[in-house]
Order: C-alpha cells, then structure tokens, then sequence
C-alpha cells in the first residue's frame, strides 16, 4: 500500500512550534510519507533563522523564498502573490496527496490558493478562531478553501461549522503546540543560560532572581503606530526595571516601525534591564517562559501555551480580541501607566492555574492517525 503523501508548509518562526509534534507524528506513522516546505520568514535570518532549527529536526524538500522587502501592507499582498506562483510549482513537482497549511498569517493563503487550484485535499489546522485584523480574514478564507479542518478548541469548532463545513471533516485535534507544552510541564527546569546558548544583544543580565518576557508583534490593521506602541510597552518594561528577556517581532506590516521603535529606544536609553533575541527552539523558548514572572505583549503564545501552563499574561492591544483565553491573561491597552501596573500585579501573581483550552498535549498524534485514514477530497458546498 502507498502511503499518503502529506505536506506541510511552513512560512514563519511560530509556524513551526504550532506543527512540530504534527511533523514527527506524520513522518513516524507507517501509512505517511511527510514532505515538508519552508517558506517566507522562517527562511531569513533577521527573523531569526527558523530553518536552522528544524533541519536540526527534519528533512526539507523544498525551500520557497517569497518576502518582499517593505514591512508594509503592499509588500505583504505582494510577498503572497509570490508565495502562491513558487508554491504552484512546488505542488506540481512534489505531487502531495494533500497539504496543509497552518493559521492566520497573511501569506498562509498563498499556500491554500496554489493547492486548492491544482485540486490537492487541503487541509488547514487551526480554523475558526477570531484576532479582529487582517489574520482574521486570512484565517476564514482558508477555513473557505480547505476541504479538511482540524481545529484546536470546542469554540473553533463550532464556528468553522457555522460557516457552512461538513461536520465530519471538522475535528477538535487540539494544537500541537500544547504538546510542547506538556512535555514541558512535565519537566519545567531552565536548563541552559539563555544568554550563553543564543547570544542576542543588550545587557549581560542577573536573571536567576526573576524575569519577565516580552514578545509584541505590529498590529498589520494598526501598522502606522507599531513604532508609537512598542515604545509604551519599551518605557514601562524600563520602568518596572527587573531582567527581561525581549523577542524581535515577526515579519508584518509594520514590524519595521516596531523594530525602529526598539532600537532608537535603546540608543537613547542605558537599558541594562533588557536582553534581546530574534529566536529561541521552540521546548527552550517555553522553558524560558514557564521560569518567568510574566509574559508582556500580545503573542498568540500568551493565550495558546500559557494558558497550559499557567503563566500570568499582560495582554497589551488588539491583537488577540475575541480570542478564546484563560484565568491566566490581564488585557491592557498601549499607555505606559497601565502596562506597569499590569506588569506589577502579573509578576507578583503566584497562582498557576493550567486549562485545557487548547488541547490536551495528543494533538500531533491524533491528526497524524487523522491523515491516515479520513476520507482525502478536493471539492465540496456548503452544508447550508
């Protein structure tokens, strides 16, 4: 019998710790063969050269470089419509029998577009949830598109099928980014000097005493004020004044003025309180995180994965509204008073309670066992 050739696109840094344990579980099972892609940021190394950590982990079949340079709203539609020419011929020379395609980010619907036009079973993880920017509509369109959902939580689920998709090939898997996180909870200890391991660039810190991390992205609907946002978040996190680990953002309109933002902040001020990394493995980033005092920003990471693990959360922004979150997430806006405050009330908040929002740390399995047997078609109307 031939196995079912299923692959997997990966275009950006989170990308790969939302599909990881979904990677091993498919390459491991006997009746699948994986092919895998990598695409877009995950390629570049000012996003922090993603690539390099999963060839450490997994063979690549092919590369799809597509990032235009601009860090705005044009380069972001035009970087898809790349994405969808070069991932065309990708699909044709590698002749998948389906292929996923993973979330929100912008140009996940090149790799939706170019499958599902060539008649390839799409198959999209993580369907149906809401952020209220342009990830949002991304996220629908390939709900749209695909012909198999595998969903992480009960209120995905209900809303994939109140768009219309057959119940049968919509299924709560949960995210395979709990699993990480379970194994991680399972064995919680830092391990490694974060500094000595990744290098980066700021200040050499005392961190064993206590930490707090930070991870904000632009908003791509709210692209103009990145710069004026993350310096809110920049003075508050200075004025709290304890070791911080910061993380680059992603690569979206407006990430230039956040990275802008960050450096002329740094020029003008001694931050010996700040450390920053443009990437970490995915086990050691959620290492590093289950060890601090907070999270600050507004990464999905904060609702998904902390949420498991009980960390306390500042929200900051519009980024993640409406998405499903736990006891774990204080939401703030951008005013640098209200940051610190939250900042304050979250690191000194030692109740950690875990909840099951996102799954129960089986995904990558289950949708592995998923692939093998359902039902692989490439057409469909909706069911009412």
């Amino acid at each position: 019998m031939n196995k079912r050739k299923i692959c997997v696109v990966v275009t950006a840094r989170p990308s790969y710790s939302r599909v990881k344990t979904a990677l091993t579980a498919i390459k491991n099972h006997p009746k699948l063969e994986l092919q895998l892609v990598v695409a877009g940021s995950a390629l570049l190394g000012r996003y922090g050269n993603a690539v390099d950590f999963i060839e450490k982990d997994f063979s690549i079949d092919e590369k799809v470089f597509m990032v235009l340079e601009g860090e705005n709203k044009t380069a972001m539609a035009k970087t898809t419509g790349l994405g969808v020419m070069e991932l065309a011929n990708v699909f044709y020379n590698l002749n998948p029998d389906a292929v996923i395609t993973i979330a929100d980010r912008f140009e996940t619907i090149a790799t939706s577009i170019a499958a599902s036009y060539q008649n390839i079973p799409l198959i999209h993880i993580q369907g149906g949830e809401v952020t209220g920017n342009i990830d949002e509509k991304v996220r629908h369109a390939n709900t749209k598109l695909a012909d198999i959902h595998l969903v992480a939580s009960e209120d995905a689920k209900l809303r994939v099928l109140k768009m219309g998709e057959y119940p049968e090939f919509v299924i709560n898997t949960g995210c395979p980014s709990i699993d990480l996180a379970d194994e991680v909870l399972r064995k919680p200890e830092l391990d490694f000097d974060p500094i000595q391991k990744y290098g980066g660039v700021g200040a050499s810190l005392n961190w064993k005493d206590g930490y707090i991390v930070v991870m904000q992205h632009p908003v791509t609907t709210e692209y103009e004020t990145a710069k004026k946002d993350v310096l809110k978040t920049l003075e508050a996190v200075k004025e709290f004044n304890v070791p911080t680990f910061w993380f680059w953002p992603n690569v979206d309109a407006g990430a230039d003025g956040t990275s802008s933002g960050i450096r002329s902040f740094r020029e003008k001020h001694d931050l010996d309180n700040i450390h920053f990394f443009k990437n970490m493995e995915s086990k050691d980033f959620l290492r590093l995180l289950i060890n601090s005092g907070c999270l600050i920003g507004n990464s999905s990471v904060g609702i998904r994965e902390c949420s498991y693990l009980g960390i306390p959360v500042v929200n900051i922004g519009t980024r993640q509204n409406r998405r499903q979150r736990g006891k774990n997430v204080k939401d703030v806006s951008y005013d640098t008073d209200e940051i610190r405050e939250a900042i304050h009330v979250q690191f000194n908040n030692k109740e950690r309670i875990s909840e099951n929002i996102y799954g129960d740390g089986q995904a990558g399995n289950k949708i592995a066992e998923i692939l093998a047997t359902i039902e692989l078609n490439f057409h469909k109307t909706i069911t009412y």
